[in-house]
C-alpha cells in the first residue's frame, strides 16, 4: 500500500526540515508516501495574493477566505476525487494512536492547514473531519499537520523496517508501552532487570507487560481507567 498526502498551507517551507529527514523521507523514497504540498495564496483571485480578511462582526484578527481554499481543493480534485478532506483545527477531535490507525488506511488524503485567527465557517463544511493535536491553540495549522503526517505515515505497510514495531509501541493497546534497555547490563552499578537477560522468552514478555501497566498507572492514570471503562461498556 502507498499513501498520497496534499497539504494546502500558506507556509509549505515550514514542512521541509520535517518531511525531508528520517522515516518520512525514506517512506517517500520507496514510494510508500507522496506528498504533494500547496501554497494556498497560489490560488486566489486577490492581484495581490490576499487570502485572508476581516471577520462578519468585528472581533480581532484576521479569518482564511473560502475562495483560494475551495480553488485549491477543485484543482486536487481534479487529479483524484477519493481524497478524504481534513482540517487541521482545535474544535476536532483530538488526535490518538486510534485515529492514526484509521487514517493510515486511507489511500489519498488532503490536509488543510488554517491559519490567522481561523477560517471561514463555511470551509468546515467541505471537510471530512477535523482534527486537533491537542486541548491548546498555535499559531497555524502547519505544525499539527506535520505531526499528523508523521503519527500515519509510520503505520503505513513496508515504511517502518521491523512490522512488530508499531504493535509494542505505546497506546498501541492502550497502556504506554515497557522501558528499554540496551548495553551494557551493568552501567555506573545500574543495572538491567534480570528478566531481560534471562533468555526466556515467557518471562521478558510478562516483566514488560507488567512494566507497561505499572508505568501508565504512575504517569498516565487517565488511560487506565478508560481501559475499564471500554471494558464495562
Amino acid at each position: 500500500m502507498s499513501m498520497t498526502i496534499d497539504v494546502l498551507t500558506l507556509f509549505p517551507k515550514m514542512f521541509e526540515a520535517v518531511l525531508l529527514e528520517s522515516i518520512i523521507k525514506r517512506a517517500q523514497k520507496f514510494k510508500k508516501l507522496k506528498i504533494r504540498m500547496h501554497n494556498i495564496r497560489d490560488y486566489t483571485d486577490d492581484k495581490h495574493r490576499k487570502v485572508d480578511d476581516r471577520p462578519f462582526g468585528g472581533g480581532p484578527g484576521m479569518v482564511l477566505t473560502c475562495q483560494p481554499v475551495m480553488d485549491a481543493l477543485k484543482a486536487i480534485k481534479k487529479r483524484s476525487k477519493a481524497g478524504k478532506v481534513i482540517m487541521m483545527s482545535p474544535q476536532g477531535e483530538v488526535l490518538d494512536q486510534g485515529v492514526a490507525v484509521e487514517l493510515s488506511k486511507i489511500k489519498e488524503m488532503i490536509l488543510i492547514s488554517g491559519h490567522y485567527e481561523g477560517v471561514d465557517e463555511r470551509l468546515r463544511g467541505i471537510a471530512d473531519r477535523q482534527i486537533s493535536i491537542g486541548n491548546y491553540v498555535l499559531t497555524g495549522g502547519e505544525l499539527p499537520a506535520m505531526v499528523l503526517i508523521d503519527s500515519v505515515a509510520r503505520l503505513i505497510p513496508g515504511v517502518l523496517g521491523d512490522e512488530k514495531s508499531t504493535h509494542e509501541e505505546s497506546f498501541s493497546d492502550g497502556l504506554l508501552e515497557y522501558p528499554h534497555y540496551t548495553r551494557p547490563a551493568d552501567y555506573r552499578n545500574n543495572r538491567v532487570p534480570d528478566a531481560l537477560i534471562s533468555g526466556n522468552h515467557n518471562s521478558v514478555n510478562r516483566w514488560r507487560k507488567i512494566q507497561s501497566i505499572i508505568k501508565t498507572i504512575k504517569t498516565r492514570p487517565d488511560l487506565i481507567k478508560h481501559i475499564r471503562q471500554l471494558e464495562v461498556e
